[in-house]
């Protein structure tokens, strides 16, 4: 059965840092792009950044960009989301989710819509 569990968030100075980890079981977690999400409190969920099956091609929306960097470990079927300069406005509960891939073979900033979500983890910004 598809997983994916979230660990790292917590709380956090403005300026400060976390590292985000996402850890996958249940299918091919090599052959996968793979997203992070987020959803602060009353918005709706929102794409972060993705990465394709390798590794060798990343996205980023606009208000991470410089600021967060995607990862993964293939040989640990883990996904990491650095986040350094982190901003009030960053806080949320980040998810990560199995992420489509565009036919470029790129990975796209939207989720697959069958496969279940995590609990998350919770980056609060603040000081």
């Amino acid at each position: 059965q598809l997983q994916l569990v979230e660990s790292g968030g917590g709380l956090v100075q403005p300026g400060g840092s976390l590292r985000l980890s996402c850890a996958a079981s249940g299918f091919t977690f090599a052959y996968s792009a793979i997203g992070w999400f987020r959803q602060a409190p009353g918005k709706e969920r929102e794409a972060v950044s993705c990465i394709t099956s390798s590794g060798s091609s990343t996205k980023y929306v606009d208000s991470v960009k410089g600021r967060f960097t995607i990862s993964r470990d293939n040989a640990k079927n883990t996904v990491y989301l650095q986040m350094n300069s982190l901003k009030p406005e960053d806080t949320a509960v980040y998810y990560c989710q199995v992420a489509l891939t565009t036919v470029q073979a790129m990975c796209a900033l939207r989720p697959v819509d069958f496969a279940p979500w995590g609990q998350g983890t919770q980056v609060t910004v603040s000081s």
